[in-house]
């Protein structure tokens, strides 16, 4: 059987890191982030790009752009794609792609390393070589991070560790696979796609903030949030409310731009998801407003697909909300 063609994107990180005077900075290029990883050969063909080469601090949703455009124009010559990546926002690049590339039958894998991949001791060469294994498994698809051993669904992943080399969890949702001995075993079945399923997404609207709330937070912040955002994620104590404080204020914005506005309600809690029917705090604002919950899903997946709903010109309350609950790539189980 010949081996599958794999393209690699390189886009920095700290796996491609190299001391300097500053500190690490990116500046390995994707040949040279290959040459640390022979094995390689024995997996697969690899093809390299590098769109650019970045601290992952600095991506922004033009970068996520540049991938889609990538991974489309590219699609038909590749049976897969890795995708090296900085840390620090790696789950928010996995949580984008997912909504700007959906129903793939063919994988695309992030993944990335807590040191760079030129130390003695580093995690950079196995996580790389896991994540060819994982694309070239005929049962993957959709968007996925492979990473200290473990893949995990793209809109499910959170950096939990600053420093070690089990930096992500899966929120909310199980580890579909792992990774041991250069094999993939797999505990969750995979969807099957036909190759015309696929469909690419490159719209985006930016105009997504987030208010993570505190206690005494002042009721000013939701007037310049309101006047500056197309919609506002509120990160909320527990399982989701608005301080009564802050609560005044909030009717006399939701009222000013009636229809103009998203706002949807999450937790700063990372597991077991929302519920804002629980606490007056919650249910009475749900009720009078409509706030659209997030439920289950992590706050980078609320994000992005605040910003993909928004970027197709999806508006009114009803046609908003009704996508963001439909399931993509198991962002969101969970709904009332």
């Amino acid at each position: 059987m010949a081996q599958k063609h794999i393209l690699m994107i390189a886009t920095g990180g700290t796996i491609a890191c190299r001391k300097t005077d500053g500190g690490l900075a990116p500046a390995l290029r994707a040949d040279e982030l290959l040459h640390y990883v022979p094995a390689l050969g024995e997996v697969c063909r690899v093809s390299a790009v590098q769109p650019f080469s970045i601290d992952s601090t600095n991506m922004t949703p033009a970068h996520w752009q540049t991938l889609s455009r990538l991974i489309e124009e590219n699609y038909g010559a590749y049976d897969g794609f890795v995708i090296c990546h900085g840390t620090d926002t790696l789950a928010y690049t996995a949580a984008a792609l997912s909504y700007m590339v959906q129903r793939s039958e063919k994988p695309i894998v992030l993944t990335g390393a807590q040191k760079p991949i030129d130390m003695d001791s580093t995690d950079a060469r196995v996580n790389l070589l896991d994540s060819f294994v994982y694309a070239c498994d005929d049962a993957s698809r959709d968007v996925s991070i492979v990473f200290d051993g473990k893949a995990i669904v793209g809109t499910r992943a959170k950096k939990e560790r600053a420093k070690s080399y089990n930096a992500f969890g899966s929120i909310n949702f199980p580890y579909p696979a792992v990774l041991q001995d250069g094999r993939v075993i797999r505990y969750l079945p995979t969807r099957p796609y036909k190759a015309d399923d696929v469909r690419f997404y490159h719209a985006l609207e930016p105009g997504v903030c987030v208010l993570k709330l505190t206690p005494g937070a002042q009721p000013a912040l939701l007037g310049y949030l309101f006047e500056h955002y197309a919609c506002i994620v509120i990160e909320s104590f527990g399982v989701g409310g608005i301080p009564a404080p802050l609560v005044e204020e909030f009717y006399r914005q939701m009222a000013r731009y009636e229809g103009r506005r998203t706002v949807v309600m999450t937790t700063q809690v990372a597991h077991e998801g929302s519920n804002m029917s629980v606490y007056e705090v919650g249910k009475r604002i749900k009720q009078d407003f409509g706030l659209i919950e997030a439920y289950d899903m992590t706050l980078e997946a609320v994000i992005t697909k605040m910003m993909w709903i928004l970027g197709q010109g999806v508006r009114g309350h009803d046609e908003v909300e009704a996508l963001f609950h439909t399931c993509i790539n198991h962002d969101i189980l969970f709904t009332q």
